[in-house]
């Protein structure tokens, strides 16, 4: 365990927000601690490990490979949040990678039976269990939809929503830090980063989307909402 991986460490980690701090300093006992480097591999698409990563300190990110090797990227976990459940739940294989985006990216790593554990022992854990899952089912349905409904353009206005919902809302205005990376949005859409930093620029030279120093705003949620489904109704 790193020197500074303590048991109050996992205060942060939002599952396990229904347990008191003795559980949780129980849970942190359990785990296997670890940094990572940036771009370093914590679990493996197909891999055989079964443990739950929490993510400590840092951001995960979750991707796969095309057989030509193209990445196609899911989504970004931030510190606070949880992936590996469904191998640990089903036993099955991992069905996708997850590499560390920042440097010394600190993960504590829950074997799957005392996941199992908690899980069958506090509702209220199970209950967030679940509630990811729907989330990961939810994004997963929209972005089929999109893949085999939607133009490239449209693909981008539509995860650029969904980057924007999970933003810093000011009234109308979302907030979008750190800047999205035009090679992260073209592998969640399946399209080219030439193809995002022209939609980008069409959206700035309209007015609803400004660049910052350290955020992408969004200057009218309500209009890029619009702009979306009133191409997802007329398909």
């Amino acid at each position: 365990m790193p020197a500074d991986a303590g048991p109050s460490r996992l205060d942060g980690i939002t599952l396990l927000s229904p347990l008191s701090a003795e559980e949780r300093a129980a849970v942190a006992r359990q785990c296997r601690w670890r940094r990572f480097h940036a771009g370093e591999q914590i679990i493996d698409h197909q891999g055989d490990s079964r443990d739950v990563v929490l993510v400590v300190e840092g951001r995960v990110r979750v991707l796969s490979h095309s057989p030509s090797g193209r990445e196609i990227s899911f989504d970004d976990i931030e510190a606070g949040g949880f992936l590996g459940e469904m191998a640990a739940i089903d036993g099955l294989p991992r069905s996708a990678s997850a590499v560390a985006l920042e440097e010394g990216t600190l993960i504590a790593l829950l074997a799957p039976r005392p996941f199992q554990d908690l899980v069958s022992g506090h509702p209220d854990l199970a209950m967030a269990v679940m509630t990811r899952l729907c989330r990961v089912v939810r994004i997963a349905t929209d972005r089929v939809m999109e893949l085999s409904t939607l133009g490239a353009n449209n693909r981008v206005h539509a995860e650029l929503l969904r980057l924007a919902k999970r933003g810093r809302l000011e009234g109308r205005t979302a907030v979008i830090a750190p800047i999205p990376v035009h090679a992260d949005i073209a592998s969640r859409v399946s399209t080219a980063r030439e193809t995002v930093a022209r939609v980008l620029s069409d959206l700035a030279r309209d007015g609803l989307v400004e660049r910052r120093a350290d955020a992408l705003v969004v200057r009218d949620l309500r209009r890029l909402e619009a702009l979306v489904e009133d191409v997802r109704a007329g398909v």
